[in-house]
């Protein structure tokens, strides 16, 4: 995810927090603050009580996680965000008592760990024999922390797409319906919710606003990938694979690099070695060494040498999978170790863009 950074990993899985996961810091602090003491102790008091919840939601995100695990589903990694944090998963389950059982796994863990948090709080409270001092809306850390935790537990389950909810409420139209329309209705159900808490949040509190942009834009996001889904499901790649493509050696200069360039529409080419595919030279790659050091650098110190291949026959979502993990836009297609052409995101997006024009207009 973009404008997130990596601060470790967890169980195997990459740990992200993004940017705007600064603004929890802040309102923590503010929240401290405004219940009293120095600025610094609301410093201090802010950030203890942002890494508590911090640990809450990554222990809910991985709920999740073990969930999809039981399924052979891999967990890419967790970002952390103001509203919450995301599991992104290598790919959704589309049998719906999959994905139920994988959102509900979420809610669960932070269901136990407000439950957990309770019989803290209620024993603390013992010895003074009320429980208003531990678990009281303004009381101490465990208090606030477990009716944060609660907040959080009823805010993911509201039928508000791409939350936990949401992925309930498509899971249970899919068991009795179309994936597809199950989907779309969840998504509309996200835009209405994100509708609310927009204007809601313009009236009193500008933090919703933000919540409801996440939830508007994850909802767009999910309809997207549907359809998406909709018009690859079961195209191979030799369907869209780019069969005349331009190619170069590893002795090629990038000034021979750059005139292939302005000269077509190819942005990435193939690094081809006495038949054997040795390297892609990434258009950003070439535009970097361009500026560093001319155009007489050649090709074999500038080409990627981790790049992924894919397979005439497979399914073109799997190379799509490939894809968005590289850092390259395009993925050779090879046949008994012979370059058979390249696949794009652009002739996919392309692709996607005229099937769905075209079912638009029947």
């Amino acid at each position: 995810m973009r404008w997130s950074w990596k601060v470790g990993r967890v169980a195997g899985i990459e740990l992200r927090v993004h940017a705007t996961f600064l603004l929890l810091l802040a309102w923590a602090a503010l929240t401290y603050y405004r219940l009293g003491g120095t600025t610094g102790a609301a410093v201090r008091g802010g950030v203890v009580f942002t890494l508590a919840l911090f640990a809450s939601v990554v222990l809910h995100e991985l709920g999740h996680a073990v969930a999809a695990r039981r399924f052979g589903v891999p967990t890419r990694d967790i970002t952390l965000l103001p509203i919450g944090g995301v599991a992104r998963l290598a790919y959704i389950p589309r049998q719906p008592r999959q994905e139920l059982v994988i959102a509900l796994a979420g809610p669960l863990v932070t269901l136990l760990i407000v439950l957990a948090l309770y019989g803290i709080g209620l024993g603390f409270s013992l010895p003074n024999g009320t429980i208003d001092a531990a678990l009281g809306a303004r009381g101490g850390f465990v208090g606030q922390l477990m009716w944060a935790n609660v907040f959080l537990l009823v805010f993911n389950l509201l039928p508000a797409f791409p939350m936990d909810g949401g992925r309930v409420l498509r899971a249970a139209l899919a068991l009795h319906g179309d994936y597809a329309k199950a989907t779309n209705a969840a998504a509309r159900a996200g835009r209405a919710f994100a509708l609310v808490f927009g204007l809601v949040g313009l009236l009193y509190n500008p933090f919703l606003v933000l919540i409801a942009l996440f939830i508007w834009l994850g909802a767009a996001g999910e309809a997207a990938d549907e359809r998406l889904h909709s018009s690859l499901d079961g195209v191979p790649v030799e369907q869209l694979m780019i069969r005349d493509v331009q190619t170069l050696t590893p002795r090629d200069t990038l000034g021979v690099a750059l005139r292939h360039v302005l000269a077509g529409f190819q942005h990435d080419f193939p690094v081809i070695d006495n038949g054997n595919l040795v390297g892609i030279l990434t258009r950003d790659a070439l535009v970097k060494a361009l500026a560093r050091h001319g155009e007489n650098v050649l090709v074999d110190e500038v080409m990627d040498r981790g790049f992924r291949t894919a397979a005439p026959g497979e399914f073109v979502e799997g190379a799509l999978a490939r894809l968005r993990d590289s850092d390259c836009r395009t993925i050779p297609v090879m046949a008994d170790h012979r370059l058979q052409g390249v696949l794009t995101l652009d002739n996919i997006g392309e692709f996607v863009m005229i099937n769905s024009a075209l079912h638009g207009a029947m």
